[in-house]
């Protein structure tokens, strides 16, 4: 599974969805889906500019998870 972490590098910086809409001229849904990490995909353009936005690497923004066996937390 991909985590985004999105949510907690714009809190850092105290942006919200409507700044990060605005700033890299992003639709919101695509920010919010990624912000609530509900996103099944996103385009790379998008996470270049959310990258350059955060001044962060794509590591950083995007981390591979992997899946829990059911029935294991």
């Amino acid at each position: 599974m991909v985590r985004c972490h999105l949510s907690s590098l714009m809190a850092r910086r105290e942006l919200r969805v409507s700044d990060v809409a605005r700033l890299t001229g992003l639709n919101r849904s695509t920010i919010t889906a990624l912000y609530r990490e509900t996103s099944t995909r996103v385009e790379l353009p998008a996470i270049e500019k959310l990258c350059a936005l955060l001044k962060c690497h794509v590591g950083d923004l995007l981390e591979v998870v992997p899946e829990q066996p059911e029935g294991q937390s």
